[in-house]
């Protein structure tokens, strides 16, 4: 995957207890919440796979909620992510084996299905420990793969990609 660096703006949310006359522990309260904060948040479709925080830009002036007595925090850093492009090759670990394809994991994406249509000359064999084969190589669980990205689409729900791959071309498949 293609990494990326992303200037992001967000709101850390840091609780009275956290507070302190010195600005010193306040500051690394901040920074402890917003990296728990994109760890939570993991990804987005915007900026794909968010690796690590690069860079602290700035901690503009808290804001207090009268209900809770939290502070809300404006901070903008630069982030590394990760996101898939159309066309690009990866490799990855089959993960689970179907009569209609293959899915792989690669890195932080956890969905990427390589369908039995992009696998010409390979055949399903069922069975307890099912696999695909053909006349030099076979699939099955924990092969690494190189493969192609024929697609992705962001799943908020899941909040990660899935991705759509082939095997057909030179120099892809099993390794």
């Amino acid at each position: 995957m293609v990494f990326l660096e992303a200037e992001m703006s967000w709101n850390v949310l840091i609780s009275p207890s956290q507070l302190d006359r010195k600005g010193l522990l306040l500051r690394k309260a901040i920074i402890v919440r917003l990296l728990e904060d994109v760890t939570n948040r993991r990804a987005s479709k915007e900026h794909g796979y968010y690796v690590a925080v690069s860079q602290l830009k700035a901690i503009s002036e808290g804001k207090v909620r009268e209900l809770t007595g939290d502070v809300l925090f404006p901070v903008s850093f630069t982030c590394i992510t990760q996101k898939p492009m159309k066309g690009e090759v990866m490799v990855g670990h089959v993960d689970r084996i179907l009569k209609h394809g293959v899915f792989l994991k690669s890195g932080p994406v956890e969905s990427i299905f390589l369908a039995e249509k992009s696998m010409s000359d390979y055949k399903y064999i069922g069975g307890e420990n099912a696999m695909f084969m053909n006349d030099h190589s076979k699939l099955e669980k924990d092969t690494a793969v190189r493969f192609k990205v024929l697609g992705f689409r962001w799943m908020e729900a899941d909040r990660q990609f899935q991705l759509l791959a082939t095997i057909a071309g030179d120099f892809l498949g099993p390794l």
